[in-house]
């Protein structure tokens, strides 16, 4: 009985071949995973085009290196996530996290609220470390499992687990320290 080939397989194996059409299709199967995971680490979604035309650059003259044993998502977030970091180096002055963010709140107040809150939140993520704030983006925003993380980042799920608890108390920390009502709320 063989075994169904993942839906990339193909793709990847044409576009390796040098097929536009099949890397194109590739491109426009994962461009919203690459583009959400780069706002999150950059914190602008222009930005995030640019480090996503990068990635994909970046995939296309590598694509011989990719190994198909491994999961192609992995092997494309390591990429985005090494890239988006590459650019935050450059950057250095850090903006704030993706400021176009869809709000769900009904009404002009509650949605002023919602969006003070988000901007505090996504404020407290862009002042983690570069690699602490990948792995929580991977991980709250991108829903990967720990293991998944794992292979994207190239490090232990230990690892994985110990920068999610610094950066889920870091960003408690920086949350209570910005809003004073929190800090003397009873516990």
């Amino acid at each position: 009985m063989a075994t169904l080939a993942p839906p990339d397989a193909e793709l990847i194996a044409a576009a390796a071949a040098g097929n536009l059409s099949a890397f194109s299709e590739l491109v426009r199967l994962h461009r919203q995973r690459v583009l959400r995971t780069a706002a999150g680490i950059v914190g602008s979604t222009d930005e995030a085009e640019d480090v996503a035309q990068q990635v994909f650059i970046r995939v296309w003259e590598r694509l011989d290196d990719y190994d198909p044993s491994g999961s192609f998502v992995s092997w494309l977030y390591r990429i985005t996530v090494n890239m988006a970091i590459d650019t935050l180096r450059r950057r250095r002055n850090e903006a704030p996290l993706g400021e176009d963010m869809p709000s769900n709140a009904e009404g002009p107040e509650r949605q002023l609220l919602v969006a003070d809150e988000r901007q505090q939140v996504r404020n407290a993520i862009a002042q983690l470390p570069d690699k602490t704030r990948a792995a929580l983006i991977l991980r709250e925003y991108e829903q990967l499992s720990y293991k998944e993380i794992a292979a994207a980042l190239k490090i232990p799920i230990g690892t994985v687990m110990s920068r999610l608890n610094y950066a889920r108390r870091a960003v408690a920390s920086i949350l209570q320290r910005e809003d004073p009502d929190v800090s003397d709320a009873p516990q």
